[in-house]
């Protein structure tokens, strides 16, 4: 089994990007800054205030054509994030060949979101049936039913992300299909699942955390130059550009530890 160092893989990270940052940062800001800002600025405000408290009875009608840009979107961060894997896994590639290869591989990573999609629908449909086939014998057992399972559901969605963190450094650095890439991607995290979900926690709550401080800040100092649409605006820029910055240091940390895992 390989070992994995947190420590070690940051270390490295730090040394990687302070040496590559001139091609780092142009590449996540206009392939992953830039498109999830149009996709903030795209929404509407109706779904932005029940994304904040999601419910099936209260969810708003969305456009076809925030729909379309949000799909736009989540491709054009996929694809900038291949390109970063591949700028952090192969020392001396150039920004040109890095998106190349992104674009050559990309159709791989979506194949994979599309198996791991099916498969928590799958899950989900047969849970539904199920509790609604108990709901004709008991109403108050099926919804207790339903609500251990939906929390069964999210710890195992949460257990799978965990699992397949390293999956996009293995779509970049091989040339295999979406199964033996999914199963490879498995495979590397066996034995490491609490560490990887301890980093990502921390990861998380500290990108929320800084994020939020950037965009109360400069929110506030736009709303003071020209008011509340520029201080909405400003904050979501400066979020924005906080968070593709933590970004950048959590994939290169992740090829690291990447690397470390492959032995």
């Amino acid at each position: 089994m390989a070992t994995m160092s947190i420590g070690k893989a940051w270390e490295e990270t730090v040394a990687f990007v302070a040496r590559e940052a001139s091609l780092l940062f142009p590449v996540a800001l206009l392939f992953v800054a830039l498109p999830g800002l149009i996709v903030q600025e795209m929404t509407p405000p109706a779904f932005a205030a029940w994304s904040a408290a999601p419910s099936l009875q209260t969810m708003p009608v969305v456009p076809p054509s925030f729909g379309l840009a949000m799909l736009i979107g989540v491709i054009l961060i996929w694809f900038g994030s291949l390109a970063l894997f591949a700028l952090a896994l192969r020392p001396g590639i150039s920004v040109g060949e890095a998106l190349r290869l992104a674009s050559r591989r990309l159709p791989v990573l979506i194949g994979t979101a599309l198996v791991v999609l099916g498969v928590l629908l799958a899950i989900a449909l047969v849970l539904v049936l199920v509790i609604g086939l108990l709901s004709v014998l008991s109403k108050p057992i099926a919804a207790a039913l339903g609500l251990l399972l939906g929390f069964g559901v999210a710890g195992f969605a949460l257990f799978a992300s965990v699992r397949l963190m390293l999956l996009n450094p293995v779509v970049i650095d091989g040339s295999s299909g979406v199964m033996p890439s999914l199963r490879y991607a498995w495979a590397l995290t066996r034995s490491h699942f609490w560490r990887l979900l301890g980093f990502i926690l921390i990861l998380t709550l500290l990108s929320a955390i800084v994020g939020a401080t950037a965009q109360a800040v400069v929110g506030l100092i736009g709303g003071v130059i020209g008011g509340p649409e520029a201080a909405r605006l400003a904050g979501g820029v400066a979020s924005a550009i906080v968070s593709t910055v933590i970004q950048v240091y959590m994939l290169v940390m992740l090829a690291r530890l990447y690397r470390q895992a492959a032995g």
